[in-house]
């Protein structure tokens, strides 16, 4: 299974739901490839729309487990994946975890 991580957070909506959709637009891209993708954010964008906090400190109990049941951790280079709180953090995670990580272009 592939975690795929990417940049979320942003002060601003049109950003988080950008990133919201190019997220799902690769992992849909590499499901139809064979893969089996887990995006912590195609899973929650929506779930956040609800109530739930945006900030990666809310998160990484959740995201630490599906890293650890993954195995291996795909980085979608995104515009901001660099400056991500929560993408540092998963690729610390799956390097603790001893994951493969591999960083990946988005596409078009």
């Amino acid at each position: 299974m592939i975690y795929l991580a990417s940049p979320y957070s942003h002060p601003d909506p049109a950003v988080r739901e950008a990133r919201f959709h190019a997220v799902c637009r690769e992992a849909a891209r590499l499901t139809k490839e064979g893969y089996t993708v887990f995006s912590p954010i195609a899973h929650s964008h929506c779930i956040c729309q609800h109530g739930l906090p945006l900030e990666w400190i809310f998160w990484w109990r959740i995201d630490a487990e599906f890293i650890k049941r993954s195995d291996e951790v795909w980085v979608l280079m995104l515009d901001g994946w660099k400056e991500s709180t929560g993408v540092q953090a998963e690729i610390r995670l799956a390097l603790e975890f001893e994951k493969r990580l591999r960083f990946v272009e988005p596409s078009q």
